[in-house]
């Protein structure tokens, strides 16, 4: 018999290597994984020359001046023209939000756009994206029996900031590797 364990509410953390450009040095926040679909939004990727208060423009909805120079994240290579607002579990949009994880959440609506550039009635912390990273069935266990990605816990101190360049590096120190270190071959013991 199988093991099957979700890695929902997890970090994955890109090994170098990887073999898929699209991934070097991705943290990707795993937030919905089953036997045969898993789905993440990468966390470490800001989209060129677009931020925040240019999207919510584009889209008419009131922009604050706080949202200037915010990033826009690029959460994958999957519906790259669908944007995702991932956020702390304080605010809701009922059911068009899908709770995951500790305390995060996840909505795809115009709705989480207005709130979370409100800081009075938003969620605490909030991050557009645009996209998503999936996995087929089998495919994602693939990849970490092939030793391309290592698991963390999440920490939303690191899920949210901006320090992005950093960011890769940042969660494998949490797990105690050293990003230096790391070769890119990888191997099966």
């Amino acid at each position: 018999m199988d093991q099957f364990t979700p890695l929902t509410g997890r970090l994955l953390v890109a090994m170098p290597g990887i073999g898929d450009p699209r991934f070097e040095h991705a943290v990707i926040l795993i937030c919905a994984h089953a036997r045969d679909h898993a789905m993440g939004l990468r966390l470490d990727h800001p989209a060129p020359m677009v931020d925040l208060k240019a999207v919510l423009a584009k889209l008419d909805v009131p922009a604050p001046s706080s949202a200037h120079g915010v990033p826009v994240m690029i959460g994958g290579p999957v519906e790259r023209e669908r944007g995702f607002v991932l956020h702390t579990d304080d605010w809701s949009a009922g059911e068009a939000s899908i709770p995951f994880g500790e305390a995060l959440a996840m909505t795809a609506t115009r709705e989480a756009l207005v709130a979370m550039v409100d800081p009075e009635t938003g969620p605490r912390r909030a991050t557009l994206l645009l996209g998503y990273a999936g996995w087929g069935d089998g495919q994602l266990e693939d990849e970490l029996a092939e030793n391309v990605w290592l698991v963390s816990d999440p920490d939303n101190d690191l899920i949210f900031d901006r320090e992005h360049e950093t960011k890769w590096a940042r969660a494998l120190a949490r797990i105690g590797v050293d990003a230096a270190r790391l070769s890119g071959q990888a191997g099966r013991a």
